[in-house]
């Protein structure tokens, strides 16, 4: 499995960026796809948004709601996170992520989102 996020990059509030994943290793179609973030200071990851396998439903962690949207593209193998209206408290190292049957954590390397005047 391989994850390999890109499209971070240094923002001011107000703007927007666009996150994309690129997944290979295993069958894209079949899992639900997540986008985590780990905000400067904090030790643990928190899920920004997760999009499910064939359906395509979503859910959004209540600071990034009505903001963020995330979808994926199943032909190519991708999942996308749009994000709007970038906060200062939105600047954190966002991963994609992925889980297999087993309940093993998958991770990209991580792109870094910086929301600065």
């Amino acid at each position: 499995v391989q994850l390999v996020e890109s499209g971070g990059g240094l923002v001011q509030p107000g703007g927007s960026l666009r996150l994309s994943c690129v997944a290979s290793g295993f069958t894209f179609s079949d899992y639900t796809m997540r986008w985590f973030r780990q905000s400067p200071g904090k030790a643990e990851r928190e899920v920004v948004a997760i999009i499910t396998a064939a359906e395509g439903l979503t859910n959004y962690a209540a600071p990034v709601k009505g903001r963020f949207t995330i979808s994926r593209d199943n032909a190519k193998n991708t999942v996308d996170l749009q994000m709007n209206n970038l906060k200062p408290e939105d600047t954190a190292v966002y991963y994609c992520n992925t889980r297999n049957r087993q309940g093993d954590d998958y991770w990209g390397q991580g792109t870094q989102v910086t929301v600065s005047a």
